[in-house]
């Protein structure tokens, strides 16, 4: 990672899962600084004395304030921009604060980029954003919408995007309120056992970014294919690791949610580009001028389909625990 040498990285919402994975991935290079933007000082004390490193600085600030923003961007070489609200019930109680954080709170911050002559921003969305049914999939397509416009209006800074599925062990995911629910005796609680999502660590998250930045154009959204199972797999796969006996509570679908996820659709399909582990989602360059494509037209089919949670590789029980096991969280938990 060369091309991090002696350069400034800021990410916002950098207190949050992947801010730590890219923390513990950083660290060890010559990165010159880590900027971690965020609004819980509480969270940036926390990280302050685990991680006990000067390179790392800390910027209280909320994407909501521009103002925040233009106080920390100033020097930086690059952004990955991870602040955002992503709890799926909280957004659908609250749909205006999610509003005001992944889509007012993009612009702010490509805003303030481009001002400050940031080099590179990569924008971090979700699986939610694709076909979106509730407030927070919704807003982060919006955000998607607003971060491809704004990579038109500028030549110095590039801007691009990730979008991924299921992190597991991230903060408020369901890996580590099932472990929780089995430590403390309780039967685990399940929505819909026949719900579908994709499975990715969040080392595979941060390659994911890392690939962007490397590859993308601007405007480009990077998709990075992702094997996915049942909700009841990944509950008997939890159980059995953790030598769980008690019955499973079925709970029911909770607000907004989906029977399954997709990272790629049928419109995308019609220009993505396969680029093995990777999908390419180029930006639609073309101008309001729509005359030409009366006349002439185009022709071409998608050689990709839909690209979901259902038919991507399904893990069995097996194959889950496998990939529990590769988790540091998990492992902790085990003692192993």
């Amino acid at each position: 990672m060369s091309i991090f040498t002696d350069k400034t990285l800021m990410i916002t919402g950098g207190t949050g899962s992947f801010g730590h994975a890219v923390l513990d991935r950083f660290l060890d290079t010559d990165i010159g600084e880590i900027r971690i933007f965020s609004r819980d000082e509480k969270k940036q004390d926390d990280m302050r004395r685990q991680y006990n490193n000067p390179r790392i600085k800390y910027y209280l600030g909320d994407v909501r304030d521009i103002r925040s923003i233009e106080d920390a961007v100033n020097g930086v070489d690059f952004i990955f921009s991870a602040a955002a609200l992503k709890q799926v019930p909280s957004c659908e109680f609250f749909p205006m604060e999610a509003v005001k954080t992944n889509v007012i709170g993009t612009e702010n911050l490509l805003t303030a980029a481009i001002r400050a002559n940031v080099k590179k921003v990569i924008c971090l969305s979700t699986d939610k954003a694709a076909y979106p049914i509730n407030a927070m999939g919704i807003s982060k397509a919006m955000m998607e919408r607003v971060f491809v416009a704004k990579s038109r209006t500028t030549d110095r800074t590039l801007i691009c995007g990730t979008r991924y599925g299921n992190v597991m062990c991230s903060r408020g995911s369901v890996i580590p309120l099932f472990i929780d629910h089995i430590k403390a005796g309780k039967p685990i609680t399940v929505t819909d056992p026949d719900m579908t999502r994709f499975l990715m660590s969040l080392e595979e998250a941060v390659d994911l970014v890392l690939f962007a930045f490397e590859h993308a154009q601007p405007g480009d959204i990077m998709v990075q294919k992702a094997p996915a199972c049942t909700i009841g797999t990944l509950a008997q796969a939890v159980r059995e690791l953790f030598g769980d006996t008690n019955e499973i509570h079925y709970i029911g679908v909770r607000h907004g949610e989906k029977r399954s996820e997709t990272l790629l659709t049928k419109e995308e399909c019609l220009h993505a580009q396969d680029l093995g582990d990777f999908y390419r989602v180029p930006a639609d360059n073309r101008d309001l001028n729509y005359e030409q494509y009366f006349e002439n037209g185009k022709t071409e089919k998608a050689a990709l389909t839909e690209f979901t949670s259902d038919n991507t590789t399904i893990l069995n029980v097996e194959q889950v625990k496998e990939k529990l096991l590769s988790l540091e969280y998990v492992r902790k938990e085990l003692n192993v």
